[in-house]
């Protein structure tokens, strides 16, 4: 089941990277791509809400959705962080 409430389904739940520190976030963000950076600052370190992320994005909230669980699963293996 997803905790997003979009039409949005993955294989595989995203990975937790709530135990970094803000600055090991900060730095795991920084070492993503633009598309995927922008999303993870905006809702992992700016708390933006996904409405509020996806219209400053200009992109829709399903693929906000997409490139944060991308983006998480990056910093995870990045980090090393388990699943």
């Amino acid at each position: 089941m997803s905790d997003y409430d979009l039409d949005v389904t993955f294989d595989e739940p995203a990975a937790d990277v709530s135990g970094l520190t803000s600055a090991e976030l900060a730095t795991a963000i920084q070492a993503l791509p633009e598309a995927l950076s922008q999303v993870a600052l905006a809702i992992l370190l700016k708390k933006h809400t996904f409405s509020q992320a996806s219209q400053d994005l200009g992109i829709r909230q399903a693929e906000l959705v997409s490139r944060l669980h991308r983006a998480q699963n990056l910093i995870a293996e990045n980090t090393g962080v388990t699943k």
